[in-house]
């Protein structure tokens, strides 16, 4: 008989498809959250796992085998306190991941502030199309597997690496468990301030994940001073740099340049002199960075730049990332993941450089914690100057005055989803193109708005 896990808090991206790795690598599996939610719960029950809603103590009965713990549980969580008290094995999922589908994988890792979640599937989707069979576990969904997780059949498993504690009784960043041989770092930012007080604890967490990598291995790293401090606090590792070839300020390993305005033609150039030209479906600064990333962490496992770049030709993108949901009336929705000001700014650019006519709407929940506790209240300033009209919705659990400092910019701060709806339906008109930008559900707003404007068009 399989041994049984259960997992709790199974319906976040990242523990939803440990589940599905553990199901598929033959464990029992069943887990537990608050609020069973799609699309990871339309997931799980499709591959048969069983879902507990809520965190009582009676669903470790009968006993598991071990219970994986998700970074959202805490102490006093009843089902907390009776996995302590019953004596019953546990461990953090990261933990679990590095333990049971890590070993003796070659692990390409994709880490940083921005970018993990479109790295890490264009790497997938290269090694994939390089007929590596790559196992991958991504905090989205790529379009071209429709799936977020998966085993894969060879030697090489990518994961997108959180710099997110592990667990309440493991406070070290996920990365650490996962012991890369190559190791992407896009770029480093202050974020996520309910679990880190400042850059330099960042820092720190990045430095123990470079400890970790083998002097065999690759770092692919990205620019800028702070990436620079850490890995000044000690590299055993070869080091090879991405840079945009206008920008560079020395010699860089891989450099990319755009080749339109809205930068979905690029072309790239590697370290052995080999270049080539990509022609594909996303567009921006951004995206160009992390293709050229992904081209060079496919390198180090033997993957060609021409193979690469015929993979990511075929590349559609990840669901919410900058996904298009439909043309009601004629104006453009977008559906976007962005959440931090630097996020918001480039996928404004970089939809603004492909917006030819019509006016561009953001629509923005600052919804993160570390948006919420205003740590980025200066950075705010200026992020959606790209949109001829920015809506922001200030939700009562903002901690600082949101309101005053985007209306004295000309943008609009608005108490509901409803008003925003209302706003965007008033100055929206066929040709426009409106991008709503939330990390979480954003009370079905993206629904609401397409319907009203269908609504619309009907009338």
């Amino acid at each position: 008989m399989s041994d049984h896990i259960h997992i709790l808090g199974i319906c976040g991206t990242f523990m939803g498809g440990l589940a599905l790795l553990a199901r598929e690598s033959g464990f029992s599996v069943t887990g537990s959250d608050r609020n069973i939610y799609p699309p990871m719960s339309t997931q799980l029950l499709k591959s048969d796992i069983p879902l507990v809603d809520g965190y009582d103590a009676d669903q470790l009965s009968p006993e598991p085998d071990c219970v994986v713990v998700g970074n959202a549980l805490s102490r006093g969580q009843p089902v907390v306190e009776a996995m302590l008290n019953g004596g019953i094995p546990y461990t953090s999922g990261p933990e679990w991941l590095g333990r049971h589908i890590l070993q003796d994988q070659w692990v390409l890792a994709v880490s940083g502030t921005h970018g993990k979640t479109s790295t890490a599937s264009m790497l997938a989707w290269i090694l994939e199309q390089a007929g590596l069979q790559p196992g991958f576990l991504i905090g989205g969904i790529p379009t071209n597997f429709g799936l977020s997780a998966r085993l894969g059949g060879g030697d090489y498993f990518v994961v997108e690496a959180d710099e997110y504690d592990s667990a309440f009784f493991d406070k070290r960043s996920k990365f650490v468990h996962y012991r890369p041989k190559t190791a992407v770092i896009n770029n480093l930012e202050y974020d996520h301030a309910d679990i880190f007080p400042d850059l330099a604890a960042i820092e720190t967490q990045f430095h123990h994940l470079v400890r970790c990598i083998p002097s065999d291995g690759l770092i692919v790293r990205g620019g800028g001073e702070v990436i620079d401090r850490v890995l000044d606090k000690g590299c055993w590792t070869p080091v090879e740099t991405v840079a945009d070839a206008d920008e560079a300020q020395s010699a860089a390993g891989w450099t990319w340049r755009a080749l339109s305005s809205a930068a979905d033609a690029i072309a790239i150039l590697g370290p052995d002199g080999a270049e080539a030209e990509l022609h594909w479906e996303l567009i921006g600064s951004h995206n160009a960075a992390n293709a050229t990333a992904a081209i060079a962490a496919a390198h180090h496992v033997g993957v060609s730049l021409d193979i690469s770049i015929k993979a990511l030709a075929s590349f559609t993108g990840v669901k919410r990332r900058l996904e298009l949901l439909g043309k009601p009336d004629g104006v453009a929705v977008y559906d976007d993941f962005a959440h931090h000001p630097t996020a918001i700014e480039g996928t404004l650019k970089a939809l603004r450089g492909r917006v030819d006519v019509g006016k561009l709407i953001a629509i923005i929940e600052p919804r993160s914690n570390t948006m919420r506790l205003g740590e980025h209240k200066g950075a705010v300033v200026g992020c959606a100057e790209a949109a001829d009209y920015a809506l922001w919705l200030t939700s009562p659990d903002l901690q600082w005055d949101l309101g005053s400092i985007v209306t004295a910019q000309g943008q609009d701060a608005l108490k509901s989803t409803e008003a925003l709806i209302d706003r965007a339906l008033a100055v929206a008109v066929p040709g426009d193109s409106i991008v709503i930008m939330s990390n979480g559900g954003f009370e079905g707003l993206h629904g609401r708005l397409l319907a009203a404007l269908e609504e619309r068009a009907q009338s």
